[in-house]
């Protein structure tokens, strides 16, 4: 009898490692997949040397991009940002009303004593943190920003 109980309490403690080890491993899958995703939005912003809304603009590029993509994570947007609600539809919102937006857009201005007009992006995206038998647990926002760009061509 005593052997029976020991094996008992072994094979619970092997189970909760090994649910720790999933969970680990799914929140690292999900992370990457979050910051790869954020790179390439910074990356469009950077090559495009702002943000533009016109058809083919980088709102236009980014979205294809997350609906190419199957991005479908919404969270909450930090005050002074703009956000995306819906990826049809290329427009910035004001997200200081805390709303749900897919990401989100901070304009940071970084002129200083020179004449050029200079600004940096800040761009949030979110992920979730979810197991395969209990689903969605946690949302978690992933964030980064762009290196100066003299005379964006936007108007946040």
């Amino acid at each position: 009898m005593r052997q029976a109980i020991g094996t008992t309490w072994i094979m619970q403690l092997v189970i909760i490692f090994m649910l720790i080890f999933v969970a680990f491993l799914a929140l690292t899958i999900n992370y990457t997949k979050a910051f790869k995703l954020k790179n390439e939005l910074i990356t469009f912003i950077e090559k495009n040397e702002g943000i533009s809304e016109r058809e083919d603009g980088t709102l236009d590029l980014i979205n294809n991009y997350l609906l190419y993509n199957n991005y479908g994570v919404v969270g909450v947007c930090p005050s002074g940002s703009y956000g995306i609600d819906n990826l049809q539809d290329p427009v910035l919102k004001n997200a200081d009303n805390g709303g749900r937006y897919y990401y989100c857009i901070e304009k940071i201005s970084t002129a200083g004593t020179s004449t050029f007009n200079r600004a940096r992006y800040r761009v949030t995206i979110f992920f979730h943190f979810s197991l395969p038998i209990i689903g969605d647990i946690f949302t978690f926002s992933v964030d980064g920003e762009t290196i100066d760009i003299t005379n964006p061509i936007d108007n946040l």
